[in-house]
């Protein structure tokens, strides 16, 4: 295959694909070779891919040979696009769940909620001290009662909160976990929530309780920066976004703004303007992108929940590489007003938790009950306290998918399957999820052509100079997509719905290692200009795709570490609208795998007695 040509693929019709267990469908995996270029070499390839002929000619070089091209722009294609991942409303019998009633607010779904959950009555100030080395996680509803006792009050914990920021972001640990938290907001907040503690009046169990928010997603009175220097001047923050909104109206505190890849244009977390997010685990290694800063503020314990915005993984690799819950509900399920418009057809919101608990009150609190209720899927909440009777459930593995990560991940993710096996007596199917590699490739596409539109009117009257280097490349490479490439992409996003949608005709959920290597060491030569590591970035969003490109709703878990004591995720992909199923399955899969998880070596407890 030469420098200026290729073979470009011919697909067969989508419904003649084989999806068994013995399908001779061809697995591709990731064939990245470039080298890591960070430092030095990321502005020198830079400033070569900027100038005006030469960068050209540098595009076209790059793209002419690689499998964009040769599976998605000149591939020939049957199926029509497919434009968006809106599905419509079936349905789906679920096991265990309360339906909720429509026209309730965000407290009194909540309340809701908090009747699904496990019961546990020990005070969170009385209740045994696990060992140093073991993972205790204080929930939404241990600050509740902590709260409701008078044992501690909000205020007394936002101190806490704010002490620890400060020691975390300053010169020696440099966490870099937040752009920007306000303590005289925070601290106003606590008071109003402490005062209804107190008169007895307050809004929910998440009353008082900390919730840090990604800066993709508008929160009064920060602006909202995207990771970026530039845009929270360009486009004023004016209202709090509609899950803040609901967030707002259940009591939380609204912790500040958390740090994020810029733009959302990488996996790492990597961040030359407002330091990079470091992993609490090994504050040597990335926290994971492009939610970094959310999912690190739940690892270390700074907040039970946070909210991050996922379009190609960014709240679920980050919370599989820091070890806590990161969930992604349906397309259409959480409303996107007030989330910068990144990527209109692959991006939402989605929650950090540092437990499946947590992840379905703050869920219950956020889904958007605006439409009107004969347009508005029925939104089922998971009866956690009956997990442990729901049987039959199927998981779809695609094994040679399943088996492309590094052999720790493979183990504990295999074991994780057995313990599910033997504990409920889950089945496990053996699929073939076709053309993985080629949906990557297409919604690589498609997320990139979003970006750059939906930036278009900022970027044509920007210095480049304010933009970081690696981005600057994204930048670049998004740009050269051709219309052609992105009408294909949609062809292949209507095949893969067809594909999941036969799957799951026979499986309740898709499983899959969330990642396909653990969190990678944060090289100094970075910190300044990002860096371009294909390799390792390749291999955290190896799994991530289908939730995004298809809308599907997908949830991680932690299911153990590797030997390095790195944190490792197992992701359940489900069904349109089944996000209950999904909780009651991590649910159970956290109840099995969490007593021997091991506490991050940056962690505050703020329920300890003072």
């Amino acid at each position: 295959m030469g420098v200026f040509g290729s073979s470009a693929k011919v697909y067969r019709p989508a419904p003649e694909v084989d999806l068994g267990p013995g399908s001779g469908e061809l697995y591709i995996s990731p064939n990245v070779k470039a080298p890591r270029v960070a430092g030095l070499l990321v502005k020198i390839f830079v400033w070569v891919l900027e100038m005006p002929v030469v960068g050209w000619v540098l595009l076209y070089i790059l793209k002419k040979d690689n499998l964009i091209n040769k599976l998605v722009s000149e591939a020939e294609i049957p199926e029509p696009p497919l434009f968006t991942s809106t599905h419509r409303w079936e349905d789906t019998p679920e096991q265990n769940v309360c339906l909720t009633k429509p026209g309730l607010s965000p407290a009194e779904r909540v309340r809701e909620a908090v009747d699904c959950l496990p019961t546990r009555l020990e005070s969170p100030l009385a209740a045994d001290v696990p060992p140093s080395s073991s993972l205790k996680r204080w929930t939404i509803m241990d600050f509740s009662r902590a709260y409701s006792s008078g044992e501690t009050t909000p205020v007394q914990v936002a101190k806490r909160f704010l002490a620890a920021v400060k020691e975390c972001s300053g010169p020696t640990m440099n966490m870099a976990f937040f752009i920007s938290c306000d303590p005289e907001d925070v601290l106003k907040q606590a008071e109003e929530s402490t005062l209804r503690y107190q008169t007895g009046t307050p809004l929910s169990v998440m009353d008082g309780v900390l919730v840090a928010v990604k800066d993709e997603i508008d929160c009064l009175p920060y602006p909202t920066t995207g990771g970026t220097r530039w845009l929270g001047k360009a486009r004023p923050c004016e209202a709090d976004a509609a899950c803040v909104a609901q967030l707002r109206a259940c009591g939380a505190v609204l912790a500040g703004k958390t740090n994020m890849h810029e733009l959302g244009a990488g996996t790492s977390g990597i961040n030359p303007h407002h330091g990079s997010a470091r992993n609490p685990y090994n504050v040597g290694k990335v926290a994971g992108g492009s939610s970094s800063g959310s999912a690190a503020v739940v690892c270390a314990g700074l907040c039970p929940v946070a909210l991050g915005v996922d379009g190609g993984g960014s709240v679920r690799m980050p919370a599989a590489l820091c070890g806590v819950v990161g969930f992604k509900p349906t397309a259409g399920r959480l409303s996107n007003a007030g989330v910068l418009p990144l990527n209109w057809t692959v991006g939402m919101a989605g929650i950090l938790a540092g437990t499946v608990e947590d992840a379905v009150v703050a869920y219950s609190a956020i889904v958007d009950q605006s439409q009107p209720s004969y347009l508005r899927p029925e939104l089922n909440l998971p009866m956690l306290t009956s997990t442990p009777s729901i049987s039959n459930v199927r998981l779809a593995k695609y094994g040679k998918w399943f088996n492309d990560s590094s052999e720790d991940i493979r183990t504990c993710c295999d074991k994780a399957l057995q313990t599910l096996r033997a504990q409920y007596g889950w089945e496990t199917l053996d699929v073939t999820v076709p053309e993985i590699e080629e949906m990557r490739l297409a919604h690589y596409v498609t997320i990139g052509s979003e970006c750059t539109a939906s930036l278009a009117k900022y970027l044509d009257k920007l210095k480049r100079s304010e933009i970081g280097w690696d981005v600057r490349v994204a930048l670049g490479v998004y740009g050269s997509f051709s219309s052609r490439a992105y009408l294909n992409s949609q062809r292949l996003r209507n095949r893969q719905m067809f594909f999941h949608k036969e799957i799951f005709k026979t499986a309740d959920v898709i499983v899959s290692p969330m990642t396909g290597v653990t969190a990678y060491t944060l090289q100094d030569d970075a910190l300044s200009s990002g860096e371009l590591d294909y390799i390792n970035g390749a291999a955290l969003i190896r799994y991530s795709i289908a939730g995004n490109f298809l809308g599907l709703p997908a949830i991680t878990v932690m299911v153990g570490q590797d030997k390095g004591g790195l944190p490792i995720g197992l992701q359940f992909i489900g069904r349109p609208w089944s996000e209950a199923t999904l909780l009651h399955i991590a649910f159970a899969m956290q109840e099995a795998c969490s007593k021997n998880h091991r506490k991050p070596v940056v962690f505050y407890d703020l329920l300890k007695k003072d």
